[in-house]
């Protein structure tokens, strides 16, 4: 079965419902059981990913569930109520005080912060890595190192990781391997045909696709799963129905946005790599792009979301105001894998591996989300917002 079929069909089981194709919402806490026995059995499934209790999941948040671990070639997938809780909280079920954790230095802001604070605090160590060490992960594993952490491309700067390298080291010392997947989507990287253990999405990009739901989604192995359930049950994570039946209406409909953001992407960095204004141009799919042979060799597509390094000369407050402020079809804005197109500056807050690296230019970095606009449309307005930057 192909994925556009999948994402089609997956997760649907109309003959439970009434009929109704899309799976409904079911707002519930409370589950009720008909008989003492019947009772008892609802306790005994508890751990059996059944309608059991409103926070274990319900009908409607399950089928999405199925859904998203048939997509990405899983064993099952669990909801979190944010990106940023599917990215922290399988750290929470893995880790333990006194644990060493390896997490790619160009990974999600809030991750890098969730390890700085809360993890420290926790008595858990982590180290940040150059997200281009390949195979050479194997000297920065320890004894007490229990979760290698990926991203691919990384955050803001686009490095494409050899996660199949990596993976293979990481198994090799007993390590669990996460993927933070948000970039591809589940569409274009097969986590687990990689070596991954714990893919992570955070539903709110492109699954959901119109910019009006938050939400996380984390699948794993079957081998990996029953620590994550533990953790779920424990701390009580679950996706609100309201948000899943969204993110159901996006994930329908993901097999043909996508390749829509992927040509719309692909061309404006093409033009932005032609502008005397820009000195960089960084996105996996653009021939010439120093993770160009990763990405063919391991991704299925791309996203629409890349960056750009403006020449120190054209980086000003002045110059990027006014490239910015008269966009009429850019938004500025945090988030990104809507359908409206997105640019904004953005600070590079890593660590491990300095940036600008030697011999990349240095410059202003810009962040860019390319939506489902018609790319001409979108060209003619950053065309005249570089007319604008140089007339200051």
């Amino acid at each position: 079965m192909k994925d556009a079929t999948r994402a089609t069909h997956a997760g649907r089981r109309p003959h439970d419902n009434h009929g109704v194709v899309n799976p409904p919402v079911y707002h519930a806490s409370t589950i009720l059981s008909p008989t003492l026995a019947a009772l008892r059995d609802l306790a005994a499934m508890e751990d059996a990913d059944a309608t059991t209790y409103g926070v274990h999941g319900t009908p409607g948040t399950f089928a999405f569930e199925e859904a998203v671990a048939a997509m990405e070639g899983g064993f099952r997938t669990r909801l979190a109520s944010t990106g940023l809780l599917a990215c922290a909280a399988p750290l929470l079920c893995y880790l333990s005080a006194g644990d060493h954790l390896l997490m790619v230095d160009t990974c999600y802001g809030p991750t890098r912060r969730f390890c700085r604070k809360m993890l420290r605090r926790m008595g858990i160590e982590t180290t940040f890595y150059d997200p281009l060490v390949g195979g050479a992960i194997r000297d920065l594993i320890r004894p007490e190192t229990r979760v290698v952490f990926t991203e691919s491309p990384g955050s803001l700067t686009f490095e494409v990781q050899d996660i199949p390298a990596i993976a293979a080291e990481a198994k090799r010392r007993g390590c669990t391997v996460m993927l933070d997947n948000t970039w591809a989507s589940p569409l274009y990287f097969k986590p687990f045909e990689h070596g991954v253990d714990v893919s992570i999405q955070a539903v709110t990009k492109y699954i959901g696709g119109h910019s009006d739901l938050v939400m996380g989604a984390v699948t794993t192995t079957e081998a990996a799963y029953p620590q994550l359930r533990e953790g779920w049950k424990q701390m009580g994570l679950n996706g609100a129905p309201d948000d899943a039946y969204l993110a159901m209406r996006g994930l329908r409909t993901l097999a043909v946005r996508m390749p829509r953001h992927w040509e719309n992407g692909l061309a404006l960095a093409e033009w932005l790599a032609g502008r005397a204004e820009v000195a960089e141009v960084l996105h996996p799919a653009l021939p010439g792009d120093r993770g160009h042979e990763l990405w063919r060799r391991d991704f299925l597509g791309a996203a629409a979301l890349f960056g750009f390094v403006l020449r120190p000369e054209f980086s000003s407050e002045e110059r990027l105001a006014a490239l910015l402020d008269g966009l009429e079809l850019f938004g500025m804005g945090a988030s990104w894998g809507g359908f409206e197109s997105l640019m904004k500056p953005v600070e590079v807050p890593h660590s491990a591996v300095p940036w600008p690296r030697p011999g990349r230019p240095r410059g202003q970095l810009m962040r860019v989300h390319a939506g489902l606009e018609d790319p001409g449309d979108l060209i003619a307005d950053l065309a005249a917002g570089f007319a604008r930057m140089g007339r200051v």
